[in-house]
């Protein structure tokens, strides 16, 4: 159910709605009352989406997907081919291990160049990408890293080891060479553990084997929550470049911080005061600038 703030609708380029997370994005600001055109491999199956595919490796398709019309029904005013009012660029290589290093980082850092350069070239004031919790290199590090400090916030210095993180950084500092050329708003949402409704299931195991999630600091966004991040950015304005950690509000795991702290990263500073439960991966931000309010945490749908 999307949130009560009010947005005004707009019509959306959203690349990589038909994977994991987009899924249950795109149908969001679909019932937030948007228009989304999915740009991706293969097609969203979902009423009220519109697709076309095309691939972001390819700069050519990026300009031309953005200067097309959604349907049919578009052709109908004659006016011409409707302009978009913002281009949230989800479409990636979503981890390592899944094609060769090299092509993981050449897919994700070229195709969100290509992504990012039509959207400010043909004037598109509002950009939304996908970075990762991953850029704080501990999730896909060669052994057991601990991060420098806890908790984990934007002003960290980004430092990870391997092609999918490393390919997350590279493109959040190409969003910040297009703002800085354009003046546009570019957000790019460090997105935690995606957890879609099924997946909750799995939180069980979670709670008996905590460790298993210590590579993701212990951090998960549900998906529907996802959506609503995305929708609180679509709304505000003339933020400049930001980077947004997007997580829900509490740990994947039901001990609280104190014991988290002693067990798995014992030494590592704490910058602050820590809520017993408080995310170690922050999205203070989110809801102090943005307004983020979670409404999945995942006692509503799990016993502890």
């Amino acid at each position: 159910m999307a949130t009560e703030h009010k947005n005004k609708a707009k019509r959306i380029l959203f690349t990589g709605g038909s994977g994991k997370a987009g899924r249950h994005v795109v149908p969001y600001l679909l019932d937030a009352g948007h228009r989304v055109v999915n740009v991706d491999l293969t097609p969203l199956d979902h009423p009220g989406v519109d697709n076309l595919t095309a691939d972001i490796t390819q700069s050519g398709e990026m300009f031309n997907v953005m200067t097309s019309y959604a349907n049919f029904d578009e052709l109908e005013p004659g006016h011409g081919v409707p302009a978009f009012d913002a281009v949230v660029h989800f479409a990636a290589v979503p981890r390592i291990l899944i094609h060769p290093d090299n092509k993981t980082f050449a897919v994700n850092t070229v195709g969100t160049y290509n992504v990012i350069e039509a959207a400010v070239k043909l004037g598109i004031r509002k950009i939304i990408i996908a970075s990762s919790e991953t850029t704080y290199g501990v999730c896909f590090a060669d052994g057991v890293i601990d991060p420098e400090v806890l908790p984990v916030e934007e002003d960290y210095d980004v430092n990870p080891m391997d092609s999918y993180g490393l390919s997350k950084v590279v493109n959040e500092q190409t969003a910040r060479a297009f703002q800085r050329r354009s003046g546009f708003d570019i957000y790019a949402l460090r997105i935690g553990n995606v957890i879609e409704p099924h997946e909750y299931d799995r939180f069980p195991d979670f709670f008996a084997n905590p460790a298993q999630r210590r590579r993701n600091i212990f951090c998960y966004i549900d998906a529907r929550d996802l959506g609503q991040i995305v929708d609180l950015c679509l709304a505000r304005d003339g933020l400049g470049y930001q980077i947004f950690n997007a997580g829900n509000d509490t740990n994947s795991v039901d001990i609280p911080n104190t014991e988290i702290l002693s067990r798995f990263f014992p030494g590592v500073p704490v910058s602050r005061e820590l809520g017993e439960n408080e995310a170690l991966f922050s999205n203070r931000k989110i809801r102090e600038v943005l307004g983020f309010s979670e409404n999945h945490n995942w006692r509503k749908h799990v016993k502890a």
